[in-house]
């Protein structure tokens, strides 16, 4: 099982932004998929972003043209930079593998308030 540990997380402001790192085990040639879900309280752990091993991006709706993935194969690491952060991304923001087997990270507080 891939072993990932993420970091970035914080409290901004509206408009504000952040970026989380998301560090694998192995290397993401050997990861199908690497990306990013969100859970607010309440709520069910949803889709935010993911790359593939072949670099495609898909991203939810609602954060199209504020969020971008990317990765640094090098560093066996995916990045998500948040910008025009609003209160709604208030989330822990879990990443994920799968390879096929799916793995999760610890998840990292994102809290956007004035």
């Amino acid at each position: 099982q891939v072993q990932l540990v993420e970091s970035g997380g914080g409290s901004v402001q509206p408009g504000g932004s952040l970026r989380l790192s998301c560090a694998a085990s192995e290397s993401l040639f050997s990861i199908n998929y690497m990306g990013w879900y969100r859970q607010a309280p309440g709520k069910e752990r949803d889709l935010v972003a993911r790359i593939s091993i072949g670099g495609s991006t898909v991203y939810a709706d609602s954060v199209k043209g504020r969020f971008t993935i990317s990765r640094d194969i090098a560093k066996n690491t995916v990045y998500l930079q948040m910008n025009s952060l609003k209160p709604e991304d208030t989330a822990v923001y879990y990443c994920y593998s799968s390879n096929p087997v799916v793995s999760w990270g610890q998840g990292t507080q994102v809290t956007v308030s004035s």
